[in-house]
């Protein structure tokens, strides 16, 4: 299930002419996980599919799912859509996220809600610690540096440039 889309993020990576460095991949433990990162831009999600080895679906925002061809590689992944227009729906979608973690899928997702564009680390919202608390299952957190500069910093333009992936301890809560 994960190989065509790691073979799709890592073309569009190979593409930037980039370079990534990735560091605690001793961090992630075995067994469901939830991810959580900082979303710099664009190129987060090629990132972490390309770097992270564990498989992993995610959270996306549900304008996503009117792209036919990417809503249905994502619901394959086990990805949870969330309308962040809609309380409900979010409290729905935390509760698919908990269900997915018990069933052993790793979820990630990106506690600021949208990209910061690299102007700093935005709010996080708490969301992820109850999802984690409920599912019973560590947080691995993972900082992104430098997907911003890629494109979002460079008026769209793509230049190569250099990216740290940490992954951090994973935690309990």
């Amino acid at each position: 299930m994960q190989q065509t889309p790691k073979r799709w993020a890592s073309g569009i990576l190979k593409r930037t002419k980039s370079t990534f460095e990735v560091t605690g991949l001793e961090n992630i433990p075995t067994g469901p996980v939830l991810f959580i990162s900082n979303h710099e831009g664009n190129f987060d999600i090629p990132a972490l599919f390309t770097y992270i080895p564990k498989p992993f679906g995610f959270i996306s925002k549900i304008e996503v799912k009117k792209i036919p061809l990417i809503a249905k590689w994502m619901t394959e992944m086990n990805c949870i859509f969330l309308d962040r227009t809609d309380r409900r729906s979010a409290y729905e979608s935390i509760n698919e996220t908990v269900k997915q973690l018990r069933t052993g899928h790793s979820i990630l997702m990106f506690p600021e809600g949208t990209r910061n564009k690299g102007n700093g680390l935005g709010e996080f919202k708490s969301g992820f610690v109850r999802i984690a608390k409920d599912a019973g299952i560590p947080i691995v957190p993972i900082v992104i540096q430098g997907t911003s500069n890629i494109m979002e910093k460079n008026n769209n333009k793509i230049p190569a440039t250099k990216v740290q992936i940490s992954i951090l301890p994973s935690y309990s809560v």
